[in-house]
């Protein structure tokens, strides 16, 4: 009974999962919405080549053209066109070599090794790239297919028809890769900008309450000073979010819409994406002028009350970057601003507050010129963020 109990429930929550799954899928843009339309468009380009490669060529071998289509189905168009044409370029290729050695030595063991070992030697051509492991594909499909034949106006036939299919599958899958909903990858830019602002605003809510109870102990600051470290995978990943977000603009028709002409571009994201990097590296410092000195005293305490307080200020301000949107950009700009105004007015009794209790910002020992810098620097950045975002946001607003 316990054992059927357990398994049905383990059903019902793979169920609502699914369910879960296709509803954000349906209701807005997304990975599982893209997952939909790779295979949709993946399926309607195998399909239209096999077709092509069945019914109206009659060829002997009609999974190259599927084949080819779905292969050459990337991300965005302009890598399927680069694809093709390297795909393309690595099948003739081995065809080629396949049949130069071929009529030249005739179908036995020594040619295929000699096929083999060259074909293998130019798919290591870097102007091929990840398509280079095709050469040796197709030059050993078109020994097979020069063995199977019996006289040499079949086999010249066969292999000029697997370059035929290939340039079908290439050609239907770019075209419907093209024309139907071509990848627009914009919002690959937000989600890195959102992702790393989750990562400081999260670091920031776990340090400003325990600053705010007194000098942390060194585990505590060794663990944010690792978290801190392990931001720059994330940089990598947002860097990288960006590129492919501009890459799917190059031969992209949709470029050419009203929905994406008044896009706010990339020039004010990758400006973000460089704030952001920025006030992570700075984080990363105001982490290692923590870990310096935990020597407790009367002093220190108020002041890092006071530092705890703008840390908080300054988490509010990250976290209106989690939900960055293109559609909302003049409202949330406004709010930065706002809050930004705010975390300054915190770093302001920062200062005070050493004043007050005169403490040295030069002294060596004690992290307070170190963090005050470091305050001022977020806040800089912030700012340029938040000026960045106001521009961008009137710009869209005055586009037609």
């Amino acid at each position: 009974m316990a054992g059927g109990t357990t398994s049905e429930r383990t059903g019902a929550k793979r169920l609502a999962a699914a369910a879960q799954w296709w509803r954000r899928a349906l209701s807005y843009d997304g990975d599982e919405r893209d997952t939909l339309l790779v295979i949709g468009k993946s399926t309607l380009a195998a399909a239209l080549a096999w077709l092509i490669a069945y019914d109206l060529i009659d060829a002997r071998s009609p999974a190259f053209a599927p084949f080819s289509a779905v292969l050459i189905m990337q991300v965005t168009v302009y890598r399927s066109v680069v694809q093709s044409l390297r795909y393309v370029g690595a099948v003739v290729a081995g065809v080629l070599v396949q049949a130069a050695l071929g009529f030249l030595a005739g179908p036995d063991l020594l040619t295929f090794v000699l096929v083999a070992l060259i074909a293998l030697a130019i798919g290591r051509w870097r102007v091929l790239g990840v398509q280079g492991p095709q050469v040796a594909t197709a030059a050993f499909f078109a020994f097979s297919t020069y063995t199977s034949a019996s006289a040499d106006s079949q086999r010249f036939f066969r292999l000029g028809e697997i370059v035929l299919l290939v340039l079908v599958g290439c050609a239907i899958g770019t075209a419907v890769n093209v024309l139907v909903a071509p990848p627009l990858r914009y919002r690959s830019a937000e989600y890195g900008i959102r992702s790393l602002a989750r990562t400081l605003h999260d670091l920031l809510a776990d340090m400003h309450p325990v600053l705010a109870e007194g000098v942390p102990d060194q585990d505590t600051t060794g663990g944010w000073r690792v978290r801190a470290a392990r931001t720059e995978g994330l940089i990598g990943q947002a860097r990288s979010g960006l590129a492919e977000a501009k890459e799917s603009l190059q031969l992209n028709p949709w470029r050419l819409s009203r929905r994406y002409r008044s896009h706010p571009g990339f020039q004010g994201y990758e400006s973000v994406l460089g704030a952001l990097e920025r006030t992570l590296y700075q984080v990363a410092a105001l982490t290692r002028g923590l870990d310096r000195s935990r020597e407790e005293d009367e002093a220190r305490r108020p002041f890092l009350r006071r530092y705890a307080a703008f840390l908080e200020s300054v988490g509010a301000v990250a976290e209106v970057l989690t939900t960055l949107d293109e559609t909302t950009l003049l409202p949330q700009a406004k709010r930065l601003e706002r809050l930004t105004d705010e975390a300054e007015a915190r770093r302001d009794e920062v200062v005070e507050e050493t004043r007050r209790l005169s403490v040295s910002l030069a002294d060596p020992s004690a992290p307070y010129g170190i963090l005050v810098t470091e305050a001022t620097r977020l806040l800089e950045e912030f700012r340029y963020t938040c000026q960045v975002l106001l521009d961008v946001a009137r710009d869209v607003e005055r586009s037609p």
